[in-house]
């Protein structure tokens, strides 16, 4: 059965402010190529620290970032 998806929003926040994928995960101290599967949409699961700290570096709320996208 198809449940949805969830979409997360990381390339359109980082270019709105201007940010390099680098600098946030350096910042954040997160791998480079765990960060490129998230920002693809190419995960099975969320890592929970993860959405905590990317949404507190963004100043956004977590609905800012993840959406819950229906089957269709």
């Amino acid at each position: 059965m198809d449940y949805g998806k969830l979409t997360l929003h990381i390339d359109r926040l980082l270019q709105e402010r201007g940010l390099s994928k680098n600098a946030v995960c350096k910042a954040l101290d997160i791998p480079r190529t765990n960060f490129n599967r998230y920002c693809r949409n190419d995960f099975q699961r969320l890592d929970a620290l993860f959405v905590c700290k990317l949404c507190h570096y963004l100043d956004i709320e977590v609905g800012d970032l993840i959406e819950y996208v229906r089957p269709e």
